[in-house]
Order: structure tokens, then C-alpha cells, then sequence
């Protein structure tokens, strides 16, 4: 059976950041690094963990009967020392970082790589930094030591993981950005005992800096300053996920088009300092008491088709409070 709207809408409703923030113990924040700095040492430590493991990418070909789809690292050497290593095959992407995201006094904006390996290409499309995802996953630190897993399914709600926060309050960003490069699946089956299981999800890993994580924050098991590695399946994504469900896709309330959605808030003088909502979480994103869906054209399915303008200011209605 294929997934419908109204089943994968149902599903939002359990959106939660992902890493069960909730259950983990707040650790020690360390004194700040420079960010650019730390991420040149970051990236010479993944590049090296890249350099000396491999993934099972034999049984990723040839799978076998009873595979399970599970990414397994393992060091080069001894009888895998004809492996090929991780660094020949993953590829990577580039995020600007600016250090004001972690309270940092020193005003940076540095450039940081992260990796990715796509060991099973999904059938369904890949998700955007603005969608909601649904995922099994685990996630490791360069040393093999797993501080998070989840294996009965849980949302990765991409935009949520680039809010900025002190320390071991930071998001991981570099979940949102790197699962993207990964589609979902197409079919989900209905089990007799109660589960489920989808056909055609993708398979696929992440390697990041702690610029794109906690950075100087502690958190659990995770060490101030740890690049971080998130194996993932893909079960199926909310495409053109709409978070305040105002006619737009969250992907199109990034107005100043810097890849970020929690700073873009049209009426941020307006709104309580404890009740700030960026618009892509706000119905009213003008605070003008009209809903923004109705300063938008839809067509007759409720679909997004344009923004209106009223005015020659070049803002659109539902952000220009006086149109």
C-alpha cells in the first residue's frame, strides 16, 4: 500500500527532534575554542577515521537473504587490508557556520565540511533541510562508541536541528543538512503483529564536525569538540512539509534565502520575547490578524501557487503587515 497524505500527516504529529534530548544528562560546557580552529582539527580527524575504515559495501552489492540493510564500519587491517576505505567513497558538502550561533564572542564565519555515503539509493525523493523525515538510526562517535540508536522509527525534523543554542543545547545540525542527500522509501506493508516495514528505503551515513553539532558542549556520552557519525535509513519524508499548516511549504519561509528558517521572522517587534515564532511556525506570519493562508493563491486542491502583492514594496502580503 502506498503512503497517503493523510497517513504520513497523522505520523507528523509525533515530530520530535531526534537524539531523545529528554533522556540525555547536560554536560560540562567547556571553556570556547575558536570555531575555525576547531574545524580544521575536526576535519583532520574524520578525514583520518575516512582514511583507515571501510563499510560492509560487499554485502550493500550482493546482499544476502537475511540482510538487514545495517551499515557496518570496521577497521582497515590485517585480513581487511585490501578494503576500500570510506575516503574513497563517500562525498561531501560544505556549510558556512557563524560562531554568534554558539554565543561566541569571536565573530567568525567558517566554512565546514561534512561527509556522506549513500550505501543504498532510496526509491521514493530526498528529503530538504525544511522537511520532516522518518528514520531508523544510530549514532557513534569516531571512536565506535554508540551514544544514540533508534530502531523502531523516530522523525528527524530537519529545520529544528538548526536552531542555535549554548553547548550541549545546540541542535546537530549536520543531521539536517547531511540526510537530505538521501531519498526515502516508496511502499509501506502493514505487519499481522503490528509493525511495519517499506520497501525501497534508503540507506545512507553521515560524517560531521562539531561546528555542526554541539561544539564545545558536552552532551552524554558525546565529549566537547567530538565530529560525529549518524547511520540512517530513510523510511519516507513529508514532502513539502508545511510546519503551521498556512498554505506554504517551510521550504519557501526562508525569505532572506540564507539556508536557515528560524531567522527569518516577519513579526519579531511584535511577538513576546518569550513567544517568538519564525514564520515558518507561525499561521500569521505578518501578525497582521489575517492567516496567511488567506494572502496567498492556492489552487483548488489547496496547493501552493504564488505570493500576492498588494503593495510595489516587493514584500508579500502575509509578510507586509500594512497590505
Amino acid at each position: 500500500m502506498n503512503w497517503k497524505n493523510s497517513r504520513i500527516l497523522g505520523l507528523a504529529l509525533l515530530l520530535i527532534v531526534a537524539c531523545r534530548d529528554d533522556d540525555e544528562e547536560i554536560g560540562e560546557v567547556v571553556p570556547p575554542r575558536l570555531l575555525s580552529e576547531v574545524a580544521v582539527e575536526n576535519d583532520e580527524e574524520i578525514r583520518t577515521f575516512l582514511t583507515t575504515h571501510f563499510y560492509n559495501y560487499e554485502e550493500f552489492a550482493n546482499p544476502p537473504a537475511d540482510f538487514d540493510f545495517n551499515i557496518v564500519i570496521d577497521t582497515i587491517s590485517g585480513d581487511n587490508a585490501s578494503k576500500t576505505p570510506l575516503i574513497n567513497q563517500v562525498l561531501e558538502r560544505k556549510v558556512t557556520v557563524f560562531s554568534s550561533d554558539f554565543g561566541l564572542d569571536a565573530e567568525e564565519e567558517v566554512e565546514h565540511t561534512y561527509y556522506y555515503l549513500e550505501a543504498r539509493e532510496g526509491e521514493g525523493f530526498k528529503p530538504t533541510t525544511a522537511d520532516s523525515t522518518f528514520v531508523n538510526y544510530e549514532g557513534i562517535l569516531l571512536s565506535g562508541e554508540v551514544f544514540d540508536n533508534i530502531s523502531t522509527g523516530t522523525w528527524w525534523d530537519n529545520p529544528s536541528f538548526q536552531f542555535p543554542g549554548l553547548g550541549s543545547q545546540r541542535a546537530f545540525r549536520g543531521v539536517g543538512e547531511g540526510v537530505t542527500n538521501t531519498a526515502g522509501g516508496i511502499t509501506i506493508l502493514d505487519n499481522p503483529d503490528g509493525t511495519f516495514d517499506v520497501e525501497g528505503f534508503g540507506v545512507g551515513m553521515i560524517v560531521f564536525p562539531s561546528g555542526l553539532g554541539t561544539f564545545n558542549g558536552a552532551r552524554g556520552a558525546i565529549p566537547a569538540y567530538s565530529p560525529l557519525i549518524f547511520k540512517y535509513k530513510v523510511l519516507t519524508t513529508i514532502q513539502d512539509t508545511d510546519h503551521d499548516n498556512d498554505g506554504i511549504p517551510s521550504l519557501l519561509e526562508d525569505f532572506n534565502e540564507d539556508g536557515l528558517f528560524y531567522n527569518d521572522n516577519a513579526d519579531a517587534e511584535l511577538e513576546s520575547i518569550n513567544g517568538r515564532f519564525p514564520d515558518y511556525l507561525d499561521a500569521d506570519d505578518d501578525n497582521d490578524g489575517i492567516p496567511t493562508i488567506d494572502e496567498i493563491e492556492l489552487d483548488d486542491d489547496g496547493n501552493f501557487v504564488k505570493f500576492l502583492f498588494s503593495d510595489d514594496d516587493d514584500i508579500p502580503d502575509h509578510l507586509d503587515s500594512d497590505s
